[in-house]
């Protein structure tokens, strides 16, 4: 599968592999300093032996120049063994263009011929691009949030905010059949049972609000931001503030048994947010 997904890249020159050499894995120390600093990176004894012991890391290429990467090592929780998906980083220049998507159809196919059933991973679940890939294209799900997963982090992309996660469950091995279907959603059912409403300020900041009652049917709905870097570069007392309020939805939602199937990407142009879809 890995062999036909490159050919069928080769239309825009992105060509995908697993990595094995010391040398690769320099490459992607080199990618993860430019995307986020080298204090933080991983070093590449700890890539190589991952890879070397039931680990994976990919590698995505343009023109013979590495412009992504994907890093993942085994995972155990003391019931089922896992493939632990850590860091997926792709050059400011390649970035929405759907690498992402075919790093991780490739990891899927390399982590089922090693053995796995089940992939993890974590993620900001107000980085909406990364949920709509994971929960609506992929099909992952998630029934787990973890306060402040990484602690203060002092990196672009994080600094000045909890560093609040969603642990998504990628189940790898499931037929079509057998994964999570949701019936058609439209964007009034959404707008009416978010738990979540919000009002712009004067500079057209949505501001959220857990509402006070709303009404669950079979399915549940979070507003989240469009644009979360936004708001947290322009202010981040609101930007904590969307922190703080879906962090006590999610809380909520999942303690009673629910647990995120689907991701609405709101196209209104006027409407600043998009929604996690929940059921039990």
């Amino acid at each position: 599968m890995l062999n036909e997904l490159n050919q069928s890249e080769a239309t825009n020159g992105i060509t995908i592999r697993a990595l094995h050499l010391i040398e690769e894995m320099e490459q992607v120390r080199t990618l993860e300093s430019k995307i986020w600093g080298f204090e933080d990176s991983i070093p590449t004894h700890q890539t190589i032996t991952a890879a070397k012991n039931g680990g994976l890391v990919l590698g995505a290429y343009f023109e013979g120049e590495m412009i992504g990467f994907q890093y993942s090592f085994p995972g155990f929780d003391g019931q089922t063994v896992y493939l632990c998906s850590h860091m997926l980083g792709i050059d400011q220049a390649f970035r929405n263009k759907g690498i992402g998507k075919l790093l991780k159809i490739a990891q899927r196919e390399e982590a089922l011929k090693l053995g796995y059933k089940l992939i993890t991973w974590t993620y900001d679940p107000l980085e909406t691009a990364n949920g709509y890939l994971n929960i609506a294209k992929l099909g992952g799900v998630c029934r787990t949030y973890i306060e402040n997963c990484y602690g203060e982090m002092d990196d672009l992309l994080n600094s000045g905010i909890p560093s609040d996660r969603f642990l998504v469950e990628w189940h790898i091995s499931k037929n079509e059949d057998e994964k999570e279907n949701l019936r058609q959603v439209e964007l009034s059912e959404a707008l009416e049972h978010s738990l979540i409403e919000w009002e712009e300020n004067e500079d057209g900041l949505p501001i959220p609000n857990i509402k006070d009652s709303f009404e669950v049917s079979d399915l549940a709905f979070v507003a989240v931001p469009k644009d979360f870097r936004t708001i947290r570069e322009s202010n981040i007392h609101i930007a904590n503030e969307w922190r703080m309020k879906t962090r006590e939805s999610f809380q909520n939602l999942f303690r009673n048994g629910w647990k995120v199937t689907g991701f609405y990407k709101n196209s209104e142009t006027n409407l600043p947010v998009h929604f996690y879809i929940l059921k039990k």
